[in-house]
C-alpha cells in the first residue's frame, strides 16, 4: 500500500514532536496504515517500517526461530512467532520482534490482529538501521512490559546479549565457557552462540537435535 507522502528513511511515519498524546499514532491507526506482510514497529506513537531483510539477517532469524520452535513444540511449552506479529504493549507501542516465544499459559492473549502484552522471550537480530531501536528503545519497552528474556543478536559485530528480567530490571546473563547460553523461560534449552556467527550457518536441524539430546558437547 503506497503512502501519499514520501517518508523519510526508516521512521516512515514519525510521531509529531508535539507533547499532545493524541497526536501520536495509536495501535488501531498502525494496523490501518501498515498492510499485512510488512514488518513495522509502533514505538512511542511513531511507525518504523523495516528495510527489506538482508539475506544473512533473514537466515539468522530463521535459524533461531527453528531452534526455538522445534524445542517448544517437542516439549509442548508454547508458540513461537516470526516477525510480522505485533505485540501490543500499550496504545502507542506495538513492536514486532524478529522472533518471539509465548508460553502455553499465555496463549489466551492471542487475538486476531495482535498479541496483547509482551512475549515471554523477544529476539531481535540487529541490522544497520535498527541498532538504536534494538539496543535502547525496544530494550526499555520489553523491560517495562515484563518480557522475561530479551535476546539481542548482532551478526555484524559478532555479538550476542541475553538479558533476563530480575526485580523489574534486565541483567546480562553470563555465558558458560564464553559461548553457551541457557534459558530459564525454556527449561533445558541451551544455545551455542558460536553457531550464530558461522558463515554459512550450521544445519539448523542438526543443531536442534543436539539441543534436544541434552547437554552441549564439551
Amino acid at each position: 500500500m503506497a503512502l501519499d507522502v514520501a517518508p523519510p528513511p526508516q521512521q516512515v511515519l514519525p510521531a509529531p514532536e508535539s507533547p499532545i498524546e493524541d497526536d501520536r499514532f495509536t495501535f488501531a491507526e498502525f494496523c490501518a496504515l501498515i498492510p499485512d506482510g510488512v514488518k513495522a514497529d509502533l514505538i512511542d506513537g511513531g511507525i518504523y517500517v523495516a528495510s527489506p531483510d538482508r539475506p544473512h539477517h533473514y537466515k539468522v532469524a530463521s535459524f533461531v526461530q527453528t531452534l526455538l520452535d522445534g524445542y517448544a513444540s517437542e516439549h509442548g511449552l508454547g508458540e513461537v512467532y516470526a516477525s510480522r506479529v505485533a505485540f501490543q504493549l500499550t496504545e502507542h507501542n506495538a513492536p514486532e520482534p524478529d522472533v518471539a516465544f509465548l508460553k502455553v499459559e499465555n496463549l489466551d492473549r492471542e487475538e486476531e490482529r495482535c498479541i496483547r502484552g509482551g512475549p515471554d522471550i523477544a529476539v531481535e537480530v540487529v541490522s544497520r538501521d535498527s541498532r538504536h531501536r534494538d539496543y535502547v528503545d525496544k530494550k526499555q519497552l520489553y523491560r517495562e512490559a515484563g518480557v522475561r528474556e530479551y535476546w539481542i543478536i548482532d551478526p555484524r559485530q559478532r555479538r550476542a546479549e541475553f538479558h533476563r528480567l530480575q526485580n523489574g530490571d534486565y541483567e546480562l546473563v553470563p555465558l558458560e565457557r564464553n559461548r553457551i547460553f541457557r534459558s530459564k523461560v525454556l527449561p533445558g534449552f541451551w544455545l551455542d552462540v558460536e553457531w550464530l556467527f558461522l558463515r554459512p550457518l550450521p544445519s539448523k536441524f542438526r543443531c536442534l537435535q543436539q539441543i534436544l539430546a541434552g547437554e552441549p558437547p564439551e
